[in-house]
């Protein structure tokens, strides 16, 4: 006997503010991350911590999932193949042994000089192709990205 289920309302998913921005991020960090694959053999998540490694220089793990919204594990992971291909170094925080500090090696700020004017090559780009709403993006991100009190 099939039982009485609500109706579902009317949504539009395509109109969804939240479904529109996580597919516009997906293909946009996409579009960047297939150059980078190609040329450096990095992942998304291994480019998020080299990038925030060359803003921030030294930084815990801890404050770059904050910041780059990533957990934990990806954070980590990836960290641990930086490591590997001697891209990063890990250093425990002389003032919290229970923080491990990443930073980059001159082998990894060597790369990133290279990256990083593809990423900003890429930036340009997306600016282009979005013209006089770019600041008007730009405006709407701001608000959306401000911590509530």
């Amino acid at each position: 006997m099939k039982e009485d289920l609500p109706p579902l309302p009317e949504f539009d998913l395509y109109g969804f503010t939240p479904y529109r921005l996580a597919v516009a991020a997906k293909r946009t960090s996409e579009e960047l991350a297939r150059q980078y694959r190609e040329r450096f053999g990095i992942s998304i998540p291994e480019w998020r911590v080299l990038v925030h490694l060359a803003h921030s220089g030294k930084v815990s793990v801890r404050d770059i999932e904050a910041r780059v919204a990533m957990e934990k594990y990806e954070v980590s992971r990836a960290a641990k193949r930086l490591r590997e291909a001697g891209l990063i170094e890990r250093r425990e925080n002389p003032d919290d042994r229970r923080l491990v500090i990443l930073s980059l090696t001159p082998k990894g700020r060597q790369m990133m000089a290279e990256l990083l004017p593809l990423a900003q090559s890429h930036q340009t780009a997306l600016e282009a192709r979005l013209g006089a709403a770019f600041d008007q993006l730009e405006a709407g991100l701001e608000a959306l990205l401000k911590e509530t009190e």
